[in-house]
């Protein structure tokens, strides 16, 4: 099996070069750049499975990197950032990244992290398909309809009054969370178990900022607030 490819974006030599060693020593190919300009040119030119970038470098900053990345590929994107309640961890997630890890962080858990949105979307940068389908009510039941919106749970597509809709994979995900379960309200605890493969509580931000992401794809009546609870797919 091939060594999944990392891109990494740190300007602190310390961190780079220690993060790199442990990324590298639990089995990953790793590529290391210092500011976010260099990075973008290794992304292009290598095309990893996964991208690691610090919220904070010269020349192009991660969220910045994050976008752009974003623009060509819905490869997986997680944020690192020094403040866990700093509003670059918000930007990060706007901006498209799949997850973040506050710094300081422990080399175990991030390498659990990578693991994690691997697991969900392979090194293809697309969701398991066949896993997803597995986890459908109805497994034969593959074009769901609501009003205007149409998820296929086959081909992975969704379409809005016959347009196709592009969705990263956490949002492709999130939506067949609630695609499976119209009409039932869902709690940011269990997203965040479905969704991120948190088997412990984590950071909820995560699931509204992606939930408001999707909104602004499917339409921002289709996914209704329930205060206090969580949010429900209307049908």
């Amino acid at each position: 099996m091939a060594e999944t490819h990392v891109l990494f974006v740190e300007d602190d030599d310390v961190i780079r070069e220690a993060t790199q060693l442990a990324l590298e020593r639990d089995g990953f190919a790793v590529t290391a750049m210092p500011d976010g300009l260099a990075g973008l040119e290794a992304f292009r030119a290598n095309r990893p499975d996964i991208a690691l970038l610090d919220v904070m470098v010269p020349g192009l900053d991660g969220v910045s990197l994050c976008r752009r990345i974003r623009d060509e590929s819905t490869v997986p994107v997680i944020m690192l950032s020094a403040r866990a309640d700093s509003i670059d961890v918000v930007l990060g997630l706007e901006a498209g990244a799949d997850d973040y890890v506050t710094k300081p962080f422990d080399g175990a858990v991030l390498v659990a992290r990578i693991r994690a949105v691997l697991r969900r979307f392979g090194h293809a940068g697309g969701p398991d398909a066949a896993a997803l389908r597995a986890e459908a009510d109805d497994p034969a039941e593959t074009l769901l309809r609501f009003g205007d919106l149409e998820v296929d749970t086959e081909g992975m597509e969704v379409r809005k009054g016959g347009e196709n809709v592009a969705l990263t994979p956490t949002e492709m995900r999130l939506l067949l969370e609630f695609s499976h379960a119209p009409g039932t309200v869902l709690s940011r605890d269990r997203l965040l178990e479905r969704v991120w493969d948190y088997g412990w509580g984590g950071d909820t931000r995560v699931v509204d900022v992606h939930v408001q992401r999707l909104r602004g794809k499917i339409g921002q009546d289709r996914i209704e607030t329930v205060r206090g609870f969580g949010y429900k797919l209307r049908g």
